[in-house]
């Protein structure tokens, strides 16, 4: 049984009000909420509108969008001026590339994305993967040559609409952002990796994480908000915890790898395996490089000529049962006695998936600075900007 993703669910959502309708107070501390079809059709049109053909342009605006669908806001919508819109002004990104299949060893391709807006180029690296595994039950599509591709468990979902597990990683080019343990200098990125499984009739299974303690976004949306951070994801020079993010960005502290003090090894080790996987492979920018041994201690380097990792495995292909034995499995997590009642045992991907269908029915929230900051790229783009709703 394949299992489709949130946004696959049609619901109904409340009239989007007029143009003419009061725009929210900047002193609101309420949430603007926008109904998903319509950021779809704004980021969608942002994307064309800088020469990104149709098509792209939609599957570009799902990839982006997906963050604020799923509540992962760090990831979506808030990144269209500070990271996606610099890349098309910097000419770091074509918007036209047609990638290239260097190598094609059927279940196995090697792209040369030519700077494809990694938004689409990581739906269709999976997209091809997923076809591959249909005839082979596996399928590796390794991607060199990209651009910032937005949630890895976006594109790993989509192995799951076609009832596929799907595995992504992506190292973040030539840029450098955590330090080695032990080490005085940055040599890799945040380096995400993703995992998402279908979960019989239980909502998808979907791993999505940085391989340090936090990503980077997540860092800067607590310093927009004023939010201090736990302790264990950034450190000082003097080895002590940090918790104002806005340190990271003005040199005072460097990021932690995932697990901590204690178990920085696993975090840096997956680190390394994401490197490994998305760059060795495809031969994508490296981000542990000798170069890299002039660098001040602080983030550098840009993240251009990123690699991806694509990998769908299909079960069916290779025996009869697998979706009866993922229910259970998923089924049993689910009904483990929990020590707090009030808190059921949860599986990474179910609260997305409850948050993604509710955000479908109700509209997505939007901070009222992230909606301002959106009416005035509709403006300056010539698009039309997504409404808010109005009360149901």
């Amino acid at each position: 049984m394949t299992v489709a993703p949130p946004s696959r669910t049609s619901l109904p959502v409340p009239a989007p009000l007029p143009a003419s309708a009061p725009f929210p107070s900047a002193s609101s501390s309420a949430p603007v909420r926008v109904a998903y079809t319509d950021l779809l059709r704004f980021a969608g049109a942002v994307f064309a509108s800088l020469g990104v053909p149709p098509e792209r342009a939609r599957a570009a605006a799902r990839a982006l969008c997906y963050g604020d669908l799923t509540g992962m806001t760090s990831h979506g919508l808030a990144n269209l001026t500070r990271l996606y819109l610099p890349l098309f002004e910097e000419g770091r990104v074509n918007p036209e590339a047609e990638p290239r299949r260097v190598v094609d060893r059927g279940a196995a391709v090697l792209w040369d994305a030519d700077r494809a807006l990694g938004l689409w180029a990581g739906e269709a690296a999976m997209d091809l993967a997923a076809e591959r595994a249909a005839a082979f039950g596996i399928g590796m599509v390794g991607v060199r040559g990209a651009t910032h591709f937005g949630c890895a468990g976006h594109h790993a979902l989509r192995a799951v609409e076609r009832a596929m597990i799907g595995v992504v990683a992506a190292n973040c080019g030539g840029q450098r952002i955590a330090r080695p343990p032990g080490g005085a200098v940055t040599m890799l990125g945040t380096n995400p990796l993703s995992v998402a499984a279908p979960a019989g009739g239980h909502p998808p299974f979907v791993l999505d994480m940085s391989t340090t303690a936090a990503p980077t976004g997540r860092i800067r949306e607590a310093a927009r908000e004023g939010r201090t951070i736990p302790e264990g994801v950034l450190r000082g020079e003097d080895g002590g915890a940090v918790t104002d993010p806005a340190a990271f960005d003005e040199g005072r502290a460097h990021l932690l790898w995932l697990g901590g003090g204690a178990g920085q090894y696993k975090g840096f080790g997956l680190g390394i395996a994401v490197e490994v996987l998305s760059a060795v492979v495809s031969g994508a920018g490296l981000g542990a490089h000798p170069d890299a041994f002039g660098g001040d201690g602080g983030p550098g380097g840009r993240d251009d000529d990123i690699g991806f990792f694509a990998a769908a495995i299909a079960p069916g292909v290779l025996r009869t049962g697998a979706d009866a034995d993922a229910g259970v499995l998923f089924g049993a997590l689910l009904g483990c006695p929990p020590t707090d009642p009030s808190e059921p045992v949860r599986y990474p991907g179910w609260h997305e998936h409850r948050r993604a269908r509710e955000h479908r029915r109700h509209g997505v929230p939007l901070s009222v600075e992230l909606y301002r900051e959106l009416r005035g790229v509709a403006e300056s783009h010539g698009v039309p900007a997504p409404a808010p709703l109005g009360r149901s």
